[in-house]
């Protein structure tokens, strides 16, 4: 019989991805059935009640703690460790030391003059307030969160113009800035290279990319996946490109995009015409550069050497397995089956590939309540076992600060189980060398489970297609 334990702690706050990352190490624990470690929201409560547990009264300025196990020593092993990992969040500031009277708001922390941008991490309904905050405080903003309206985004933005800021996002994972990476980051070297994103992990192929051929990057500002709508006008877009234009330490621009509005393209291009600075444009659609391309461009640009980009093949085949394995000579009767964290991964796969089924799951449809695929796999993982035999699975992992410390291993016994029914799994595999899981610790980790990697998304999708055409 399980035991439940329920804890709610008036006043405490910690960033949404900081508490996903303690939740995902405790249901790791021994005998953790269920570990849910978030804020009070109402959509928080509703996950916790849905699990069945019997909640007090809680507001959103309060920690949710609901553990559940099989066995009450386990379940106080799982509390002690909770304590540990929450104090430790505790005790961080940027200079590693505990404050005794942190600032309250964002105005008041701005207060000293010493800070520039603020990074808002709360849940989407609660974000707006905090970022206009740090925008009338003169404050750049990179917002976080997701599932904050658009509605909302474009009134940060309008008002960021009026006051000469940045907002990125919101929905910005990824941001490089002076050398610091922010939210899901990768250890780059220094360089010349600027990236406006409209993406984040659009943001991390190239930058990755660039880092493998052995370019830096200046600054990465991440605008938001909607920034080049319709509805918010490239509005972040411009300003990050005029900004990364005066910055002496940027020799060139890549601007990256899932698929823009076309009235907002053409704007965005007409804006680029007029820079000192050159731009490769990187905006996904038909008959538009993959990322690869465009990051050989601007390695071109540079006079930079374009190298041969590494890939890990599968093991080969072995003849027992149903549906011969990894690979086989002949075209396939199934469908190209995509299990991507990345939106723009996702998208650029699909342009690739010109065939197949692909799923977003770092979509806020997905995210809503539960750790984004790149810290928690387990949904893809859910996924990937339900693709049959016949169908060719195609997944991005991606490396760096805040995403998942051994992605390998979570993902390995999935993929070996895939390919032991008859399903070939290719990975894009992006990440740096300097990156925490260790790149080719990684690829190797991956292809011993029967997977073919590739540090291009845009030839692990090729590579894929053409498994499925039977021409690999």
């Amino acid at each position: 019989m399980s035991t439940d334990l329920v804890r709610i702690r008036t006043g405490v706050y910690h960033d949404s991805v900081s508490l996903m990352r303690v939740s995902q190490a405790i249901t790791a624990l021994p005998g953790v059935e269920v570990a849910v470690v978030a804020m009070a929201t109402e959509l928080n409560l509703g996950i916790a009640a849905d699990l069945g547990f019997d909640l007090p009264g809680a507001g959103p300025s309060d920690l949710l703690i609901a553990l559940r196990s099989g066995a009450p020593a386990e379940l106080e092993a799982a509390a002690a460790e909770l304590d540990r990992l929450l104090s430790g969040l505790a005790g961080r500031t940027a200079g590693g030391t505990a404050v005794e009277h942190p600032p309250r708001t964002v105005r008041a922390a701005a207060r000293d003059g010493a800070a520039t941008l603020a990074l808002v991490s709360v849940p989407g309904p609660h974000a707006f307030a905090e970022a206009l905050d740090a925008i009338e405080a003169g404050l750049s903003v990179m917002i976080f969160s997701d599932n904050v309206p658009v509605e909302q985004e474009v009134l940060l933005k309008k008002r960021a113009d009026e006051l000469d800021v940045l907002v990125m996002g919101p929905d910005c994972g990824t941001a490089v800035i002076g050398g610091v990476g922010l939210g899901f980051a990768n250890v780059l070297r220094p360089g010349p290279v600027g990236v406006v994103a409209a993406s984040g992990t659009g943001a991390q192929q190239v930058t990755c990319l660039l880092d493998l051929a052995g370019v830096g990057v200046s600054h990465v500002l991440g605008v938001g996946g909607r920034d080049l709508s319709e509805e918010v006008g490239g509005r972040s877009t411009l300003r990050a490109l005029r900004a990364l234009d005066a910055d002496p330490a940027t020799e060139l621009i890549v601007l990256v995009s899932k698929p823009p509005a076309a009235e907002v393209a053409h704007a965005v291009r007409e804006a680029v015409a007029k820079l000192g600075t050159p731009v490769v444009t990187a905006l996904l659609g038909p008959g538009q550069d993959d990322l690869t391309t465009a990051t050989e461009t601007a390695l071109r640009a540079l006079g930079a050497k374009v190298p041969a980009w590494r890939s890990w093949p599968a093991p080969a085949p072995e003849q027992s397995r149903p549906g011969g394995g990894a690979a086989g000579a002949e075209a396939r009767a199934g469908r190209l089956r995509g299990v991507y964290s990345g939106g723009t991964l996702c998208v650029e796969a699909r342009l690739v590939a010109g065939t197949g089924e692909f799923t977003d799951f770092g979509d806020d449809a997905y995210t809503r309540g539960r750790a984004h695929p790149m810290i928690d796999p387990a949904l893809r993982l859910e996924a990937l076992a339900e693709v049959p035999p016949g169908d060719v699975a195609l997944l991005d992992v991606i490396l760096g600060h805040g995403a998942d410390p051994d992605p390998s291993a979570r993902l390995a016994p999935g993929i070996a189980a895939a390919v032991a029914r008859g399903v070939p799994v290719v990975v894009a595999l992006v990440g740096a060398e300097g990156d925490p899981q260790g790149l080719r610790a990684q690829a190797e980790a991956l292809r011993a489970a029967g997977a073919a990697v590739f540090v291009s998304n845009a030839q692990a999708a090729g590579h894929a297609a053409a498994l499925l055409a039977g021409a690999r």
